[in-house]
């Protein structure tokens, strides 16, 4: 009762003042001090946003929220900060700090949401829910959620811009439903997303975009785990990513689910290594492309395409990387390869390395195909590659069906003809405009706040 009469209090005063006294030139933003030092500032970001109710405006923020509520569609009072129908509005620590809310932070039906520096844990939910809005997280962290750091659902747009933390959650880290997108733009430092129990990334239906610089680690679940169409790039022009440590398995599709892994811009390539059961793994009519990426070190295959899926990796395409599939496999699994190609499955590799596996460097098994080229075998502990008696090759390689070179074990229908592979030159991403919403938030929040004692 205290906090709410004091709210009052403050925007009666507030009102009177800004009639009464003209504004600071410098005056740009709105202080809500949640520690209570500063007496005429908002208590509460939600006592600000209902006196803030215009596009374009910037609230401050410093201290310990622990004292945000609302009311939710059913009428029940819940703990957290909720933006709800906000347009073009910037609410964030002051520049170089950070401030912390607990409850977690619930964007609905807004539009241009820039939250800076704010941190979130949320022991009965979500730590950042998206619905149906477009929110840019800035240097923001949501992590020890008892469901997930970051939830995208009905068709919302979300951006990680600078760096963030996703970690430690009881759910997945990031997770992106209904339509939505969630891009990843860590050029100031990584996102991590670590330790959470019920997977690293979860989309479906949705689409995911990095520009590198992300590690998933350690992950309960799959690291990355796309499913019912969902689609992901996972680029390097900010670093490479980092997908390792997680027992069950690296990335997995499933349901025309799609992911490519590049690398550009003369940064190292991105590295899936040290996971459980595969590397990558792709079913049920899902595709992967790789196009500069070091699958290695893996228990199980480093890239297992099955159930009518495909493999595309090329090392030829001007502007980007080579790809590496080194030490997989395991000397237990009678079915152990680098590349696994399975049931009514494609897989076209032209270039690369594929070394010193457990097993073979390519199995093909259940009528499928594989045709590659130029691709450097050495050290497969079972030789180049095998086929069932349904599944067939074309190589590079001098052997036919009845002249097998070494180490070769799979028939060639057609000869050792292979299907010519287009070559496209990369282009450098453009971070201009993120380093822009950041410097814009910078100037907002200098000078005086506009909820000031004036002189």
């Amino acid at each position: 009762m205290f906090v709410i009469g004091r709210a009052r209090w403050v925007s009666a005063f507030l009102v009177l003042m800004t009639l009464a006294t003209p504004l600071a030139a410098e005056a740009q933003y709105y202080l809500v001090d949640c520690s209570g030092a500063n007496w005429w500032a908002f208590p509460t970001i939600t006592s600000a946003l209902q006196y803030v109710s215009w596009p374009g405006a910037n609230i401050a923020v410093t201290g310990s929220c622990n004292n945000e509520y609302f009311l939710d569609s059913s009428g029940h009072l819940r703990a957290g900060l909720q933006i709800n129908q906000k347009h073009d509005i910037r609410i964030g620590a002051y520049w170089g700090q950070t401030a912390s809310v607990s409850g977690g932070i619930y964007a609905a039906n807004s539009d241009g949401v820039y939250l800076y520096g704010l941190t979130t844990t949320n022991a009965y939910g979500n730590g950042i829910e998206v619905d149906k809005s477009r929110v840019i997280l800035d240097t923001c962290s949501s992590s020890g959620n008892q469901a997930n750091g970051l939830l995208l659902e009905n068709s919302s747009y979300g951006e990680v811009d600078a760096t963030g933390s996703f970690s430690d959650n009881g759910a997945f880290g990031l997770n992106v439903g209904g339509g939505s997108f969630l891009g990843l733009a860590p050029w100031a430092g990584p996102v991590e997303v670590r330790r959470n129990k019920g997977g690293g990334i979860w989309a479906s239906q949705g689409d995911v975009a990095t520009g590198g610089n992300t590690f998933i680690s350690d992950s309960g679940g799959f690291a990355v785990d796309f499913r019912g169409g969902a689609k992901g790039q996972f680029g390097n022009w900010a670093g490479p990513n980092l997908i390792e440590n997680n027992p069950n398995g690296g990335v997995s599709l499933q349901e025309n689910a799609e992911i490519s892994l590049w690398a550009c811009c003369s940064n190292p390539v991105s590295v899936i290594r040290n996971n459980g059961f595969f590397g990558i793994a792709a079913g049920f009519g899902s595709q992967v492309t790789l196009a500069g990426a070091q699958v290695s070190d893996n228990a199980g295959p480093g890239v297992d395409v099955y159930a009518h899926s495909q493999l595309y990796a090329t090392s030829i395409l001007q502007g980007l990387g080579g790809n590496q599939i080194l030490r997989n496999g395991s000397a237990s699994d009678p079915m152990s390869a680098a590349v696994r190609v399975d049931g009514n499955s494609e897989a076209l590799l032209r270039g690369g390395d594929i070394s010193q596996n457990t097993g073979l460097g390519i199995l093909a098994l259940v009528n499928s195909s594989v045709d590659f080229a130029g691709v450097n075998f050495t050290g497969n502990t079972a030789g180049v590659i095998g086929c069932d008696s349904t599944a067939a090759m074309a190589s590079d390689l001098s052997a036919s069906q009845s002249t097998p070179a070494s180490g070769v074990s799979c028939k060639s229908p057609h000869g050792p003809v292979n299907r010519s592979a287009p070559k496209i030159t990369s282009t450098n991403a453009d971070v201009n405009r993120f380093k822009a919403l950041q410097q814009d938030y910078r100037n907002a929040t200098k000078g005086v706040a506009l909820n000031a004692p004036q002189q």
